[in-house]
């Protein structure tokens, strides 16, 4: 059924009764958007959705002789009133008359809508007289943005027209009123999105860099050279023909995505979520393979993304020295090529960029320039021409360039605003062929919040942070690293490298390894500095796994990794950048708990490399040091040394390595007094005060079964999450629990009535009668879509203990099934550490057996299969309820 024939079926319909036609119609229009998605022009598509409801409400208008009020009017506005629709777009109306309407036409009005919303239609409509539209409009910048864009369907022309004079008139909107609002309109709508377009789940319609920075240039270009067309800027000078051309294929791109995403959806959904992406990817042609064809999907979508801010950034700032007919107060030349106008960097003639090293000389200029808050319009217009002129090449390929990259890694301001400018304007993408890969490489997990190529921007930036005083006052220790290197570039190499062997299969560590080696071998680095470097990409993951999969607690552990980490000066650089790295990943990723575990594994390592002593040495003088301050203060505060003393008898000599003094008086000052509880009894407490890690919840009393997975289910529920648990058995049946504990979304839980409900919750549950914990929380819907099969690997260390390394989805109540599984095999829990790396579960425990040693290879096989099984039974069940 073409697009003519439908309009021919409503013109057919001849009462408003008949509702089981207008509906037929409206259903026979979807099913046309639905078999034309892939084979029509999807501008055509969205200006055909619009002609067709214009010819639905015309119709319709007519069949309750609406037409017939001689003041009324029907008017589109919004995205409608441009004459453009996505599938299930809200259709926006205005119901405009000159004076009140009265109840015969409110009567009439009332039935046209009730009609539209029962054939299918979603309607967003006001009913309102001209003098209260103009109103509204000048108390509401959304509303006047509205009416630019108003569109007369059908009735009066001459109510319309007055409406439109009013709109266009000095007294409603002025030009600069109108540019500010919607400047800050804009402003604070990427706020939402923390300034960045760069989502797992981006909204084509409002991100940074999608369709609602296209329209406003649209809606200030309208108001203030009063066109209709886009076009038509290109005669008033501010857009160039191949500018313009641009915005219409990148508005096209997010259009074509938007529609899919609604014929996906089946619903107005302008968020390209997980559950949409695969089905989106295969409408669009980026094929059927799941993720890779996501991956595919979103790195076209986020270059698209890139090329739409920079052409916002442009034509704003030449909109606002037209519209606020700014005058240049301070031009200050610094060479024949570039001044300062008002803080921006103006090119002084057009040949600036003539030559590709010109790019790399303009970013040495940004660098010499610290006073320079931006670029001028048109400057960035010719940077975006030069950049395209010399795609034939990368620029690493010419020797000058290479020179002047290298002057640039060395410049001391270089990675302030210049690294920006070449990150952000491509100049990176068009030097280094590696990074032209990896811009807009979105990876599919929950851990990875930006692209690999914005990821790797903001890591330079913490870098750049240590530099600066302000890095002092937040980092100090890496403040001090920073300042203390010979040649600072070297970390910010290795970070440039770091993730850029991503999305080519294999190891990426390994590949970008190799990419640096060559990059130092074409760039004149010396042989020391190029085996620094290499080693630090290679090894760029060695210390947050290790600080946050293993047991940085056990000699062994701290003996590998330094002898993996060689020297003092690789621990500084490899600390630094993984701090860096953590950050950058995730705003949410970095906390108090992985800055204490990289900050232990950084002095326990220095110390061993220092000394060149085994760790054992340095761990039993932390012991005596820790056990003498913590007496200090307990007997100060009036606690009988020789009780703390027999407390302490009790535990084994690693309690004391893994605590710190302030928590060794804090759980002495709880327990003694309480070491006699009756068999049922348990003391549980909580505090804010004890780690920087987290809240430390203790438990002491009775052992008994299941504990650990009661108390894991329990704070699953309530939202929380266990960063590290120490489970201490007394000899004389005592068990004493500790636990790092934080809020789901890894923020430190700061109210004290929400510590006291998790306590009351913990006891509660264990005054009731059997082990059981009922946890009734859902699996989040973006993880559902998400795989992560389960991996286990089992090691013995030297206290004849075994290791279990556990990967699986963090489905909710892992931690206490897991633990539970102990108890039936009827083996001894002794420590976990979880880490949550996004939608996956990275823990750590230590385990024994019913006689106290190692798991047997019998035991470790029939745990394996037992976890298998129920892990991958209940990640199914959880994707099937939800």
């Amino acid at each position: 059924m073409s697009l003519q024939s439908l309009l021919g079926q409503i013109k057919r319909i001849s009462t408003v009764d008949n509702i089981v036609a207008f509906k037929a119609c409206v259903e026979n229009h979807h099913q046309w958007l639905e078999d034309n998605a892939s084979l029509t022009e999807v501008d055509n598509l969205v200006r055909g959705r619009a002609t067709f409801v214009d010819a639905l409400l015309r119709h319709i208008w007519q069949l309750f002789d609406l037409h017939t009020y001689p003041d009324l009017a029907l008017v589109a506005v919004g995205g409608y009133g441009r004459g453009q629709l996505q599938p299930y777009s809200d259709i926006d109306l205005l119901l405009l008359n000159h004076k009140k309407p009265d109840d015969e036409i409110n009567e009439k009005l009332g039935r046209f809508v009730t009609l539209l919303w029962d054939i299918g239609l979603d309607i967003g409509q006001s009913v309102r007289t001209l003098s209260e539209t103009i109103k509204l409009a000048k108390e509401d910048v959304t509303i006047a943005t509205n009416l630019i864009e108003a569109r007369l369907l059908s009735g009066s022309k001459e109510t319309f027209a007055r409406l439109q004079q009013k709109v266009q008139s000095n007294g409603f909107w002025s030009s600069k009123d109108f540019f500010l609002a919607k400047l800050d309109e804009q402003r604070q709508r990427h706020a939402k999105f923390n300034g960045t377009a760069y989502n797992l789940e981006p909204n084509v319609k409002e991100n940074p860099g999608c369709l609602r920075d296209i329209q406003t240039i649209g809606w200030v270009a309208k108001k203030h050279f009063k066109v209709l067309k886009g076009k038509e800027l290109v005669e008033h000078n501010y857009f160039t023909a191949r500018e313009f051309d641009e915005l219409i294929e990148c508005r096209n791109h997010l259009w074509r995505i938007r529609f899919a995403l609604h014929l996906v959806a089946g619903r107005s959904e302008n968020r390209l979520l997980f559950d949409f992406q695969p089905e989106v990817a295969k409408r669009l042609g980026y094929g059927d393979e799941g993720k890779a064809s996501v991956e595919t999907m979103m790195k076209a979508f986020f270059r698209t993304v890139r090329r739409i801010t920079e052409l916002n950034d442009m034509l704003l700032q030449h909109f606002r020295q037209d519209i606020l007919a700014t005058k240049v107060r301070r031009f200050e030349p610094i060479n024949q090529d570039f001044a300062l106008a008002d803080g921006l960097l103006q090119a002084r003639h057009d040949q600036v960029f003539d030559t590709p090293e010109k790019l790399l000389s303009f970013l040495l200029l940004l660098s010499d320039t610290p006073q320079a808050q931006g670029l001028h319009s048109a400057t960035l217009r010719l940077l975006r021409n030069a950049r395209r002129n010399f795609r034939s090449a990368f620029l690493c390929e010419r020797a000058g360039c290479r020179e002047l990259f290298m002057r640039l890694l060395k410049h001391p301001n270089f990675f302030a605003f210049s690294w920006e400018v070449a990150h952000k304007h491509g100049i990176m993408q068009a030097y280094l062929p590696q990074w032209n890969q990896i811009v807009g490489m979105m990876q599919f997990d929950l851990f990875h919040a930006y692209t690999v190529d914005e990821h790797t921007h903001r890591l330079i930036k913490h870098i750049y942070h240590y530099s600066q005083s302000e890095g002092a006052k937040d980092f100090p220790r890496c403040h001090r690293i920073f300042q203390n290197l010979d040649k600072p570039e070297l970390l910010y190499i290795a970070a440039i490298f770091h993730d850029i062997g991503k999305g080519r299969g294999g190891d990426h560590s390994k590949l970008g390894a190799q990419d640096l080696a060559d990059f130092c071998d074409t760039h004149g680095i010396g042989r020391k500095d190029k085996e620094l470097v290499v080693w630090l990409v290679e090894n760029h993951l060695l210390m947050s796994v290790t600080a946050q999969r293993r047991d940085i607690y056990d000699p062994d552990v701290i003996n590998e990794f330094a002898g993996k980490i060689r020297n003092v000066d690789y621990l500084e650089h490899l600390y630094a950048l993984t701090l860096a790295d953590i950050r950058a990943t995730n705003d949410n990723l970095w906390n108090d708990w992985k800055a204490s575990l990289l900050r232990e594994l950084y002095l326990m390592t220095k110390k061993a490399l220092e000394s060149g002593l085994e760790c054992q040495i340095d761990l039993k003088a932390k012991v005596e040091e820790h056990q003498e301050e913590a007496l200090s203060l307990l007997t100060s505060m009036g606690k009988d040394a020789a009780q703390v003393q027999q407390f302490w008898d009790r535990l084994d000599w690693d309690y004391f390595v893994r605590f710190k003094p302030s928590q060794l008086v804090w759980h002495a000052s709880m327990i003694l007094g309480n070491e006699s509880l009756q068999d049922n009894q348990v003391l549980v407490e909580v505090s804010d005060d004890t780690s920087k890690a987290g809240t430390e919840l203790i438990l002491y009393g009775r052992d008994r079964a299941s504990l650990f997975a009661q108390i894991a289910s329990v704070l699953d529920s309530r939202n929380c999450s266990i960063h590290d648990a120490q489970i201490m058995s007394t000899q004389d049946g005592y068990v004493f629990d500790s636990f790092i504990i934080l809020e789901d979304n890894g923020d430190r839980i700061t109210s004290s009535s929400r510590r006291q409900s998790l306590k009351e919750a913990v006891l509660e549950q264990l005054e009731r009668p059997g082990s059981a914990h009922q946890n009734n929380r859902k699996m989040p819907r973006r993880m559902k879509q998400l795989n992560v099969p389960v991996k286990m690997r089992f090691f013995t260390n030297q206290a004849n203990m075994t290791l279990l390394e556990l990967e699986a989805l963090d489905a909710p109540g892992l931690l206490a099934t897991i633990s539970q599984q102990f108890v039936i095999c009827d083996l001894s829990l002794h420590m976990a550490k979880i880490t949550t790396i996004g939608e996956r579960a990275e823990d750590l425990f230590i385990l024994t057996n019913n006689q106290g040693e190692a798991l047997t290879n019998e035991q470790q096989v029939t745990l394996k299969k037992q976890l298998m099984s129920i892990l991958n039974q209940q990640t199914q069940s959880e994707t099937c309820q939800n």
